[in-house]
């Protein structure tokens, strides 16, 4: 068996092992085991079905986990993006008043789409073309945009009819809860804990119960039904209902997501060749069989975790600890209940807060901003489009005006400067049609 493996997974060209490769897929699982707990209590806010969704969220990363390892062999774990839940079930669902049908639709044709172009090749050529600078500036946009909704889930942000924005009640038991999860977190992480993450929402939650935050409903039982979600997207609704603009939404928050994990994580693991990533389509493939699987189970788009990071600083070297990783989610089904009580709301002066989930969100937001040391800030045409990237995102509450201003902002500034050569043609394309979208709006 061990030969077979190794012959398989190429172990030994990895200097890796069977034993090194299962604590990496161990550790790499409880780092970003919180999406099981997050993902229902996030889509749930959209009227989908609690139990249902942890079921396809633990089953599209089951497999999208498993064909990652299997098809690329690369230990990059999937599952279900944290800011992609909070667009699909805030901004589209909520906003904009789509029904969760129609937006699982959208993911499904976004998914598609990314299927089709990882098929025909040209993902790796794409991953060549995006400048570094904007990379990393999504991801900490990104990571800020999470905080935020973490920081308002735990009440330590609220709603002031001046500023805007202003700080929560600070003796009120749930936001005392919420700064608890937070420090519990911190302190593991500090301390190196393996799994802080999933061990933090642990002690939050069970320290909530006896507050009167978290009302205990049990932690084992048989798996949820998955029929509320199952084959019930709307593709056709999500055509009519012109949601262009949406379904290209989610189809560059994967790409874009997916590109700045893979390339992130590779550089860590020693994976790029030449400044090249071999396998990229591969990989491309694996994310987008998981977005498509997962839109069609009931949960929103699937992509590379940067957790997936915790396991290679254990070892992990190749897919093989992306077997251990997918078996576990399939373990995970059977704590639906955890689910539904780490997710729980409690409201408190009027404000609707999510305490015990509120501080995984802001530690995210702290582990996607690490990418903004590799932003060359000492460059002017490199520098400011990440910042308005950045600072966009959060403030407007949309992902997509940061890339747009991002991408716009990259393309005038190179070409003003004398060096529009370095800019790809795609940035040039899409930057135009983010102008024209802002002109016919």
């Amino acid at each position: 068996m061990k030969k077979h493996l190794d012959r398989f997974f190429k172990l030994k060209e990895n200097n890796t092992s069977l034993r090194i490769e299962a604590a990496g897929g161990v550790t790499t699982f409880m780092t970003m085991s919180y999406i099981i707990f997050l993902q229902p209590a996030v889509l749930s806010a959209a009227g989908m079905d609690n139990g249902a969704v942890m079921a396809a969220t633990c089953l599209s990363a089951a497999l999208a986990t498993l064909l990652m390892g299997i098809i690329a062999n690369y230990p990059i774990a999937l599952a279900p993006a944290v800011g992609h839940n909070i667009f699909f079930a805030v901004i589209v669902c909520g906003t904009m008043g789509y029904s969760w049908q129609v937006a699982l639709g959208a993911v499904f044709i976004s998914g598609s789409i990314f299927l089709s172009l990882s098929i025909a090749g040209v993902w790796s050529k794409l991953v060549e073309a995006v400048p570094d600078s904007l990379k990393y500036g999504i991801a900490v946009g990104i990571g800020l945009l999470i905080s935020l909704v973490g920081l308002e889930y735990g009440g330590l942000v609220v709603d002031t009819p001046d500023v805007l924005v202003g700080l929560g009640d600070l003796t009120d038991k749930a936001v005392l809860l919420s700064l608890f999860g937070v420090l519990s977190i911190a302190v593991l992480m500090a301390l190196k804990v393996r799994g802080a993450m999933l061990i933090g929402i642990l002690m939050t939650a069970f320290a909530g119960i006896p507050l009167g935050v978290v009302k205990y409903q049990g932690i084992v039982s048989s798996p949820p039904s998955i029929n509320p979600t199952l084959f019930k997207l709307d593709i056709l609704g999500a055509f009519n209902t012109g949601l262009i603009t949406v379904v290209f939404v989610f189809f560059f928050l994967d790409l874009f997501d997916t590109i700045g994990t893979l390339i992130g994580i590779s550089g860590q693991a020693g994976f790029l060749k030449n400044g090249k990533l071999p396998r990229a389509n591969k990989a491309m493939f694996s994310d987008a069989v998981g977005t498509v699987s997962g839109a069609l189970l009931g949960t929103s788009t699937v992509t590379s975790y940067i957790e997936s990071a915790s396991g290679i600083s254990q070892g992990s070297r190749t897919g093989l600890s992306n077997v251990f990783t997918s078996l576990l989610f399939i373990v995970a089904l059977f704590f639906s209940p955890l689910a539904r009580m780490i997710g729980g709301e409690y409201i408190s002066g009027g404000v609707l807060m999510r305490p015990v989930i509120a501080p995984p969100l802001i530690i995210v937001g702290y582990l996607m901003m690490k990418c903004v040391k590799q932003i060359k800030w000492g460059d002017i045409t490199e520098g400011i489009p990440a910042f308005l990237t950045i600072i966009i995102m959060p403030l407007t509450l949309s992902i997509t005006e940061g890339i747009a201003f991002g991408f716009i902002a990259y393309s005038v500034l190179k070409l003003v400067s004398g060096k529009g050569k370095q800019v790809h043609w795609l940035i040039y394309l899409f930057s135009v049609l983010f102008i024209i979208r802002y002109i016919i709006s």
